[in-house]
């Protein structure tokens, strides 16, 4: 069965459209959780055990009803999924597109966190053997190639970049073919305040414009979260990543 929020009013947890699937054994996504989430389960798998001609709207006010403290109400749609409903089905924009230089500790790492948001990511090392062994989701393309610094110009517009290889040089090398293009939504190089110093310097010698230089995020990560840990680092990244992207979309 579909569980789809059809409308909403004041303060709720997911908004109109959102979409949850309701097997007899298995639910995948999510209407918000809680006591709400509970109910529509229960619902839903009472339908699949008849006939409902159709679909049913029930509306829930989420306090006086159900004891959640938003306080809002909504109504939710559940009809049966067949070929019409999957159909009508929309297609959502990716949170964001991502090309991520660099399978080491640090690349790993955030591709594991990447791995259940709706983002598209290719993942971009010349060397096949630091991949893990175990294969990514459909949505993380590996991509083993040399030069690296070609596939800059693959992305789309507005595309987030992560510059984090092995080497200064490479990173040299990806950041400025990625400041040429000049339309990145999100530029991230792995390093310290001295290396973006560094790099800086180089770039202005090659006369890029400083309003560009200025958008250079590094270090990476979102400021107060401290640790060198390679899983630290991701968290704090991808954090700043879907910050990035909820700006973009405002």
């Amino acid at each position: 069965m579909e569980v789809r929020v059809l409308a909403t009013r004041g303060s709720v947890p997911r908004d109109p459209g959102t979409r949850m699937l309701v097997a007899a054994d298995e639910v995948a996504g999510t209407i918000g959780g809680g006591h709400l989430e509970l109910q529509a389960i229960a619902r839903a798998r009472e339908l699949l055990g008849r006939d409902p001609g159709g679909a049913v709207d029930h509306h829930y006010p989420l306090g006086p009803a159900l004891g959640q403290c938003c306080g809002g109400a909504l109504t939710l749609r559940t009809q049966p999924l067949t070929a019409a409903t999957l159909a009508a089905w929309p297609e959502r924009a990716p949170l964001f597109s991502l090309q991520l230089y660099g399978a080491g500790h640090v690349g790993r790492a955030i591709a594991r966190l990447l791995e259940p948001l709706d983002c598209r990511v290719q993942w971009i090392d010349e060397r096949e053997a630091q991949f893990p062994p175990r294969p990514s989701p459909a949505h993380i393309e590996r991509v083993c190639v040399e030069p690296v610094d070609a596939e800059v110009a693959s992305a789309a517009p507005g595309a987030f970049f992560l510059v984090l290889t092995h080497s200064h040089e490479l990173d040299l090398r990806i950041t400025t073919a990625i400041l040429e293009r000049g339309d990145f939504g999100y530029l991230g190089l792995i390093g310290s305040a001295t290396k973006r110093a560094r790099f800086v310097r180089r770039f202005e010698h090659r006369g890029l414009d400083a309003d560009l230089l200025a958008r250079i995020t590094c270090p990476i990560g979102l400021p107060g979260i401290d640790g060198k840990e390679p899983e630290v680092i991701a968290v704090a990244v991808v954090a700043q990543m879907l910050q990035r992207a909820q700006e973009a979309h405002r």
